[in-house]
């Protein structure tokens, strides 16, 4: 598939040296999942600051602003009611 990422079994195509949360908002996808709190999670501050953009890669989290893509990454949302920690 060359240059995919995979969001909840998703293809989502990147562009070299973009972050994950790049190729994702391109690709409208802009809802990360939800805070314990409900809330939505998404990119917010863009600088891995607030962590509200937190993914699942490779069974950790990971800010999606601050993640490269690479080709074959496999992406979700923290599980429900997670805080990244």
């Amino acid at each position: 598939m060359g240059t995919m990422i995979e969001w909840q079994g998703r293809p989502v195509a990147f562009r070299p040296g973009e972050s994950v949360a790049s190729a994702l908002a391109r690709a409208g996808i802009t809802r990360l999942g939800t805070t314990p709190g409900g809330l939505a999670r998404g990119v917010f501050c863009g600088i891995g600051q607030c962590q509200n953009c937190l993914v699942m890669f490779d069974g950790r989290p990971v800010e999606a602003c601050l993640t490269s893509c690479r080709s074959g990454m496999r992406l979700a949302p923290l599980p429900e009611g997670a805080d990244g920690q």
